[in-house]
C-alpha cells in the first residue's frame, strides 16, 4: 500500500545519510526508520540501498525513487498552496494579455516569482479574442486585454491606461501630417486604430482616415514593428509599455503631441469568480510601479472613471 511518510523517511535518509540523524530529525526511532525503508522496498518490489555495514549507497532504483519523491512532495506543497486564496506569495499566476503589455509585465511578474519562490506563473503572450477565449475554457484565470468585447461569462473592468506614442526614425526631422504621409506607415495588429485615435486628436481638421497613408508593412508581433520604424520604413503608434522596452529605443524618437491619447487595459476574468489576492495584489502593484514610472505619483490623470483592480 501507498504510504507517504515511508517516502519522506526515504527522503530525510537520502539527505542526511545516516539512519541515526534521520530518525533524530524526524522524531523516530533508528529501527522505526529501518521499518520504514523496508516496507518502502517490499511496495516498490526493489532494494532501494546497498548497505555497507553503517554506510549505504543508493540503488538505481533507489535514485529513481528519491528523485520521484522529491517531486512528489514539491507538487503536494504546491497544490496545497494553490488552494489558499488568500496567500498572496504562493499559488499559480496564469494570465494572458497581448505582447504589447507582457513585454513589461510578464517580467513584472517574473521579479514577483524570484522574490517569492512559492508562486509559479503561466503566461501566454495572445490576441484579444484568444484571450477571451482562454479564459472562458479556464486555461487561465486572467486575461489583459486592449479591446473590451462583452461577454455574458465574463467580467471585464478598466484596470490601467499607457500613453500611446508616434514613434519616427531617429533622423526624421518632419513635424507635420504631411510629413508623415510621405513617410508611411508600419502597420501591425492594433497600429490603424491606435494610429487612428492619436492622430484625429492631434491633427483636427487635417487627419481624414489612416486609408490615405501609404502602408509600408505589416507585423503581428508588435515588439517588431520599431525595427521596421528603426530602419526608416515609416512611422507607427504604440503603446508607451512597447516603446519602453523595444531595444531599438536608440534608433527611434517620440514625437511630441499636445494632447495625449491613452490606450485602456481591461482585465477580464470569469463572472461570479472572486480573484485570489496574489493576482489582485500583483495588479496593484503594477499599476503603482507604471503611476510612478509615468507621472512621478500615485494618481493617473484620467482614472477617475476607471474602476478598481477587480477583487
Amino acid at each position: 500500500m501507498f504510504n507517504a511518510q515511508y517516502f519522506r523517511t526515504f527522503i530525510t535518509l537520502v539527505e542526511t545519510g545516516s539512519f541515526t540523524h534521520t530518525a533524530r530529525r524526524l522524531d523516530m526511532t533508528q529501527p522505526g526508520v529501518s521499518q520504514h525503508i523496508r516496507k518502502l522496498e517490499q511496495y516498490l518490489e526493489k532494494p532501494l540501498l546497498n548497505r555497507q555495514g553503517r554506510k549505504f549507497a543508493l540503488t538505481e532504483t533507489g535514485r529513481r525513487a528519491y528523485e520521484y519523491a522529491v517531486k512528489l512532495f514539491a507538487e503536494h506543497e504546491h497544490f496545497r498552496h494553490s488552494l489558499d486564496n488568500d496567500s498572496l506569495d504562493s499559488g499559480d499566476c496564469r494570465i494572458a494579455s497581448p505582447g504589447s503589455v507582457g513585454l513589461m509585465f510578464y517580467p513584472f511578474i517574473l521579479g514577483y516569482q524570484q522574490m517569492y519562490p512559492g508562486l509559479t506563473v503561466s503566461y501566454s503572450f495572445a490576441f484579444n479574442h484568444e484571450i477571451v477565449q482562454d479564459v472562458l475554457a479556464g486555461r487561465y484565470d486572467l486575461g489583459i486585454v486592449n479591446d473590451v468585447s462583452r461577454h455574458p461569462e465574463l467580467n471585464h473592468d478598466p484596470w490601467h491606461q499607457e500613453p500611446l506614442c508616434l514613434v519616427v526614425p531617429a533622423d526624421f526631422t518632419g513635424t507635420t501630417l504631411n510629413d508623415l504621409l510621405g513617410l508611411g506607415f508600419m502597420n501591425y495588429s492594433d497600429g490603424i486604430n491606435n494610429a487612428s485615435q492619436l492622430l484625429r486628436a492631434n491633427f483636427v481638421g487635417e487627419f481624414r482616415s489612416m486609408s490615405h497613408f501609404p502602408l509600408q508593412g505589416y507585423t503581428n508581433e508588435v515588439s517588431m514593428v520599431l525595427d521596421a520604424v528603426a530602419r526608416g520604413l515609416g512611422f507607427t503608434v504604440i503603446s508607451r509599455l512597447v516603446l519602453e522596452t523595444s531595444p531599438w529605443q536608440r534608433q527611434v524618437k517620440e514625437i511630441a503631441l499636445p494632447h495625449p491619447v491613452h490606450e485602456t487595459l481591461h482585465i477580464v476574468t470569469p463572472r461570479g469568480v472572486d480573484l485570489p489576492r496574489r493576482y489582485v495584489q500583483l495588479l496593484e502593484d503594477f499599476r503603482q510601479h507604471r503611476r510612478h514610472a509615468l507621472y512621478g505619483y500615485a494618481e493617473e490623470p484620467g482614472l477617475e472613471t476607471l474602476g478598481e483592480t477587480p477583487r
